[in-house]
């Protein structure tokens, strides 16, 4: 799981260097300055649509704000490791800005990556607004169902299933059935 106060005080250094307020900052983005302010303050963990916005509105790749250390390749993620870090963000009192998942980068470490891939657990219930931004998604079902909302259209998966798109439609990703759900997504942003 990143650490929620390393996200903002890494946005608030970017945005500082630009000289930019955080008004223009939502502005550029697309994301509420309220909710950067909560960022920045390390109130809340931005939802993936949100921080790959804020990124781009800084100039910067998503993994500028989530990476730690370099390490070597290949980054490999054991699945306990998941497990863990999913239950820690669960423990931590913190909540996805905007969003109601956990999520847990697995390319941490590689400062020289093109894409971003996440594990993530959508909970039962929750409603999710649609988002947009640059790039592409690829999603992978591994347990429960997700229903993708893509445009005016609908879709379901079940574990195995997979949906890839142009994340500049308007989409959202949540668990379907009443169950919770996880999932592989990728998300993809060119340079």
């Amino acid at each position: 799981m990143i650490k929620e106060s390393k996200v903002g005080e890494r946005m608030k250094t970017y945005r500082e260097r630009l000289g930019i307020s955080v008004e223009t900052l939502a502005e550029r983005s697309g994301v509420d300055a309220a909710v950067v302010s909560a960022i920045e303050g390390g109130e809340v963990l931005p939802a993936l649509g949100s921080l790959t916005k804020l990124s781009r509105a800084l100039g910067q790749r998503l993994g500028t704000f989530m990476d730690d250390l370099f390490k070597p390749d290949p980054i490999i993620t054991r699945a306990a490791d998941l497990e863990a870090g999913i239950a820690a963000g669960a423990d931590s009192g913190k909540e996805v800005a905007g969003r109601s998942y956990l999520y847990q980068s697995l390319a941490l470490g590689k400062p020289d990556r093109h894409m971003d891939p996440f594990y993530i657990e959508l909970p039962a219930d929750a409603d999710d607004k649609m988002s947009s931004h640059e790039g592409e998604e690829l999603i992978i079902c591994v347990s429960g169902e997700v229903e993708i909302g893509y445009g005016e259209e609908r879709f379901i998966l079940k574990p195995g299933d997979t949906a890839y798109y142009n994340s500049v439609v308007k989409h959202t990703v949540r668990a379907s059935g009443g169950k919770s759900a996880r999932i592989y997504g990728i998300v993809f942003m060119p340079a």
